[in-house]
């Protein structure tokens, strides 16, 4: 079922012989039957009492509205539809971020919004389809496990823009764009926070499952994040434990999470880097119960999306997925898209509240090392 309609304007078409033409505001309509009337039916019923002059002057002002229509349908997006990776929308993570992206990029550029949520994984080509079969003048897959379902409907709908989030794409196609992230540098980010602010050593991680490269990324770039750490300080830490979900419903099971996360705690670990959608809140939310421990959100700004988590979280690596999907889809807008892959950007959110409780001296490091890790200075060392 397709949810969230937003729109700028009212949406319908002329046909002139040419393509159908998404447009901003209403057209003229036949007072008699309100039908809505196409250039050509205006043409007919306005040349029947005018001089030939008139007929002329008449024809040239319907060809500039053409032409004017025809601008409007390259400026504005039209339709965009979003079929969310297995869960909610709403998850408060992977998904809602990148729905932010969508309507961020319908509300700037002209045009109209919806989404699909998955329940399985089966229903990614049905979920992409519905908006295909309508249509659509770009679809957004979220999520590494729909990018064959993309690849094929890509190939399938040659007119139709695709945006696949987190989907690399090899041998491109002119109508897919792969929206992908350095997750291991984020991951790297996390991991050498926390390798400063362990008190026990022990440091783990909560996942997604390690079949999505992504995920893997995340936790190999967080482990050897706190590993550099480790060494800067000349300690010896425990190995950061990465603890993945099975592959079926891996990033829709916060219970699962919560329990993983109490049984890291119940050991000593202090710092939890929670990574899997749902799953990966259930992790956060349960150190949060926690006094003492900290956690890292992951893939947008956790502080404002789960602030239940607020007790624990003192950052999250983030994936700018609303940002990056917005950025495609302009050039989309703009004709300037080829395919191929658009690298987004990382980053750890501000540790907002923790500012005042993490040491000055490891603030400062961690941003002496921020843009050395992000321009490849410094190596994450994860095989991707």
């Amino acid at each position: 079922m397709e949810h969230g309609v937003i729109g700028i304007g009212q949406h319908f078409t002329f046909n002139s012989g040419m393509d159908r033409i998404p447009c901003i505001s209403e057209p003229p309509r036949n007072s008699h039957k309100n039908e809505l009337i196409s250039p050509l039916v205006i043409d007919r019923f306005t040349l029947g009492h005018t001089s030939m002059p008139e007929i002329f002057e008449r024809r040239f002002m319907i060809k500039r509205v053409i032409s004017v229509v025809a601008v409007v349908a390259l400026t504005a997006l039209g339709f965009a539809g979003l079929v969310t990776d297995t869960g909610k929308v709403d998850d408060k993570s992977f998904n809602q971020s990148a729905w932010e992206g969508a309507k961020a990029a319908a509300k700037s550029n002209g045009g109209f919004a919806k989404y699909i949520e998955t329940t399985d994984p089966k229903d990614y080509a049905t979920n992409i389809g519905q908006f295909a079969s309508k249509k659509y003048n770009v679809i957004i897959g979220v999520g590494f496990l729909m990018a064959e379902a993309m690849t094929k409907a890509a190939t399938d709908y040659p007119k139709i823009k695709f945006i696949g989030v987190d989907q690399f794409q090899g041998a491109a196609l002119p109508n897919l764009t792969g929206l992908v992230f350095p997750e291991d540098k984020a991951g790297f980010l996390a991991g050498y926070l926390a390798g400063h602010l362990t008190k026990t050593g022990k440091t783990g991680a909560v996942l997604g499952t390690d079949l999505v490269p992504p995920v893997r990324y995340f936790g190999e770039g967080y482990r050897n994040g706190v590993a550099y750490a480790a060494k800067e300080l000349n300690k010896k830490y425990p190995a950061t434990k990465l603890i993945y979900h099975a592959p079926d419903n891996a990033f829709n099971d916060p219970a699962w999470g919560g329990t993983t996360a109490q049984q890291l705690l119940s050991q000593g670990y202090d710092v939890i880097f929670g990574a899997g959608g749902n799953t990966g809140n259930g992790a956060l939310l349960r150190v949060a119960k926690k006094k003492g421990a900290y956690c890292i959100g992951v893939d947008s700004d956790q502080w404002g999306t789960l602030p239940e988590a607020r007790p624990c979280l003192v950052t999250s690596a983030m994936k700018l997925i609303d940002q990056g999907v917005a950025a495609v889809v302009k050039t989309i807008v703009d004709g300037t898209d080829k395919g191929g892959n658009y690298f987004g950007k990382v980053g750890l959110a501000p540790l907002h509240d923790f500012s005042s409780k993490v040491p000055a001296a490891y603030q400062a490091k961690l941003k002496a090392i921020t843009p050395k890790v992000l321009n490849g200075t410094v190596k994450t060392g994860v095989k991707l």
